[in-house]
């Protein structure tokens, strides 16, 4: 049987001597560059797991702008499939707290928009960034 996980995540963006910065951030166990994201927990939106799995591993706290879209997975833990649908939201930068679960997050990086796709290790999440991209260039900064 295959069992379902809900996760939630973050694409943050920020402004940096007037140039729009992405934060990406490296898994610390599989060392995949990825968007911040964690499960939802019980009672928790996906808009509140989002900002919260953002602020736990980077310590950056966010406001959510829009859904930007979702991505979908399998993969096995202790020998039981699991299927993954995660749900990304577009936030803007509003401060820099304390990250509590640091340990999950090996690296992160504010990058150029032009520079993030280069830098994402999977498929499905460089496909999310696409529609990511479009959102941004549609915003008024």
């Amino acid at each position: 049987m295959v069992k379902r996980v809900f996760s939630a995540g973050g694409i943050v963006i920020k402004i940096e001597d007037s140039v729009i910065k992405v934060l990406v951030t490296q898994h610390s166990g599989h060392h995949g560059w990825d968007f911040p994201k964690g499960h939802l927990e019980a009672g928790e939106s996906s808009e509140q797991a989002a900002l919260r799995e953002v602020e736990e591993e980077t310590g950056v706290r966010g406001k959510i702008l829009e859904k930007v879209g979702q991505t979908q997975y399998f993969y096995f833990e202790e020998s039981q499939k699991v299927f993954k649908t995660v749900t990304f939201f577009l936030m803007e930068y509003i401060s820099e707290g304390k990250a509590s679960t640091a340990f999950e997050v090996s690296d992160k990086v504010w990058l150029p928009v032009g520079e993030v796709e280069k830098k994402l290790t999977f498929k499905d999440t460089k496909r999310l960034w696409e529609e990511a991209k479009e959102k941004i260039g549609e915003l008024n900064y």
